[in-house]
């Protein structure tokens, strides 16, 4: 597996149009590999997820299976003279998780739920608007994804439902663009976690950080990183 980091020249008309249209900036990256990656959620996949830091710098972080080419970006988004991208072997992170360990965590996502207002109805697959219930959308699924959030000692919340994690949920988006071939648009609707961590299960959360986590995968969501604490 692979790390790739690189950054957009936002000056530039190609890196507006890519970071206008999830669906662009997803063909983007599968340019960069000369075999189309797998896409079989048993298998390690492509994810990747856009940063934009406090210094108004704007990212993207990549993680695959095989070594990724960025030239094609770099000439249409980035600085072709000046600007490269950074691409490290993910491997000895991976394999550094240990039970107990503590990290920083960043995931960006597609926080939804099924409803339907009578039972014959079909379910309808429905976005979480309300911070506590995106918060609730993370915490269902830490169990299973190997690891849990840390709790916030008593004394140090704010609120006692709203503060009682090491999480912040930021930077609500809704994106809508077009399908090719479809003519009903598609909405989604995405936020940003960050947190603290503790690894419970070594091997699910390598398979969370490879694999992703919650739905809309291919446009920008899914991709967990993780930092020393």
């Amino acid at each position: 597996m692979f790390l790739t980091r690189f950054r957009f020249n936002t000056a530039r008309l190609g890196a507006r149009r890519l970071l206008s249209s999830p669906q662009r900036l997803h063909a983007a990256i599968m340019f960069a590999f000369a075999e189309p990656p797998s896409q079989d959620g048993e298998d390690a996949r492509v994810l990747w997820r856009v940063d934009r830091d406090s210094r108004a710098e704007t990212y993207l972080y990549l993680t695959s299976p095989a070594k990724p080419d960025l030239t094609h970006l770099v000439e249409e988004a980035g600085w072709p003279e000046t600007g490269r991208w950074q691409t490290h072997d993910y491997e000895p992170l991976l394999s550094r998780l240990t039970k107990g360990d503590v990290w920083a965590f960043r995931l960006t996502a597609n926080p939804v739920h099924s409803i339907r207002r009578t039972a014959e109805e079909p379910t309808k697959v429905t976005a979480h608007v309300g911070r506590q219930h995106q918060m609730n959308w993370l915490l269902q699924r830490q169990e299973k994804a190997g690891f849990v959030v840390l709790e916030k000692p008593a004394e140090h919340r704010l609120h006692h439902e709203l503060d009682q994690y090491e999480l912040v949920v930021r930077d609500r988006r809704q994106l809508d663009f077009t399908k090719a071939g479809q003519r009903k648009p598609v909405t989604l609707v995405t936020v940003t976690f960050d947190g603290w961590l503790q690894v419970t299960d070594p091997d699910a959360l390598r398979q969370t950080l490879t694999r992703g986590l919650g739905r809309a995968k291919a446009y920008g969501c899914g991709l967990m990183t993780l930092a020393e604490t």
